[in-house]
């Protein structure tokens, strides 16, 4: 049984001042949740006085970003030699980095071995822009993007890594993704796409969250789907409605 992950990506919010009040309020709450692998990732200026606040925790520490180098003239880059000591998870191939700062999946998937060179889990994302859905390209785009992400990694490091699937066409733009819609790209096209590359076991194995304005309101309709196994919260995951978007998870999943 594959074990469920909710993790939020806090974007670029919350000071450091605000960061550590806020984990504070909620590390605790979010402790007695069991049967749910809870990820918290805040700024990167953020993630040191965070870790110290969940040691006596069970939460995981995530980056929302890293570059594939160990070191170098890289100006304004982190690399994942700086991670490792820190955080246990990495965001990589988010939307607004592919669509704001040029990432392509070459470079995601340089990132992905980079990521498991030192020993940080891969929260990998992928999704169809709204023009592509329109044109009936989500499957085509998605299963390129899922190819092309986990090139030249083993099926054990595929097992092992985490999915976000994103539905850029549906955030903000008022055409709401479905949770029954969302499992489809799940189940058919992503777990279709690594069963082709890899096996069915490899497939069946991999945590695949989705990611796309998730709130207590929406949490149970994508959580009762049978392929999806979380999701990477954006707003949400700046209040407490996280706490509640966890507790809503793990009673659905029924664990």
């Amino acid at each position: 049984m594959r074990t469920p992950i909710i993790a939020g990506n806090w974007k670029m919010h919350k000071t450091i001042e605000e960061a550590v009040a806020f984990v504070r309020e909620i590390r605790f709450k979010l402790n007695e949740i069991k049967g749910v692998d809870k990820v918290i990732c805040p700024p990167f200026v953020a993630l040191a006085p965070v870790k110290e606040l969940l040691v006596p925790t069970d939460i995981g520490l995530g980056a929302q970003n890293m570059y594939f180098e160990e070191q170098g003239a890289y100006t304004g880059e982190i690399s994942p030699l700086m991670l490792k000591g820190l955080c246990q998870y990495v965001i990589l191939g988010h939307s607004e980095r592919r669509a704001y700062f040029g990432e392509t999946d070459e470079g995601v998937n340089r990132t992905i071995k980079a990521a498991f060179a030192h020993g940080l889990t891969p929260i990998v994302c992928v999704g169809a822009s709204l023009e592509e859905h329109e044109a009936g390209q989500t499957e085509e785009w998605v299963s390129g993007q899922v190819r092309a992400a986990l090139d030249g990694l083993t099926a054990d490091q595929v097992r092992s890594l985490i999915i976000a699937y994103e539905p850029i066409w549906a955030i903000g733009t008022g055409k709401a993704a479905t949770g029954a819609g969302a499992n489809a790209v799940i189940g058919l096209t992503i777990r279709g796409t690594i069963a082709d590359l890899y096996d069915q076991a490899t497939a069946q194995a991999i945590r695949i969250q989705y990611g796309g304005s998730v709130k207590p309101a929406n949490t149970a309709e994508f959580m009762s789907q049978p392929d999806i196994d979380g999701a990477l919260v954006g707003g949400a995951s700046l209040k407490p409605d996280f706490v509640e978007i966890v507790r809503i998870s793990a009673e659905v999943k029924g664990v």
